[in-house]
């Protein structure tokens, strides 16, 4: 794992700069929304280990979490895309996990497929 994405601190700082572009209606900076995006990523694998559920945010980052049975050829049972983003979003709890899903800012396929019960990682600001 790149050290950056390791770095707490830099994680924070890439978030907040993220969310600070889309308070003010501007495009976040991509070096910043991809290092939000992996270092968070890497935090739920973290939060709730396993290899159960297949997390996608394109183009930016995949991580397998939940603990389960975990699948070892094609396509995964449980898989959850999300735009870069909402994924910010979620994990910061500026956006509801059923909002995200209902409005298709996340999709999921499988059964075990729901989140919500570690979104957000840190707490809300």
């Amino acid at each position: 794992m790149p050290p950056k994405r390791r770095d707490p601190a830099a994680v924070a700082a890439a978030v907040e700069v993220v969310l600070v572009a889309l308070e003010n209606g501007t495009p976040p900076p991509r070096a910043d929304l991809a290092l939000a995006v992996r270092g968070l990523a890497d935090q739920l694998a973290a939060a709730a280990p396993g290899r159960h559920v297949e997390v996608r945010i394109p183009p930016y980052a995949a991580v397998q979490c939940v603990a389960g049975p975990r699948h070892t050829r094609g396509t995964p049972p449980n898989v959850v895309e999300a735009d870069p983003v909402a994924f910010v979003q979620l994990c910061r709890g500026r956006l509801a996990w059923a909002d995200a899903v209902r409005d298709g800012r996340v999709r999921t396929w499988g059964d075990r497929a729901d989140l919500s019960a570690w979104l957000p990682l840190v707490e809300p600001l």
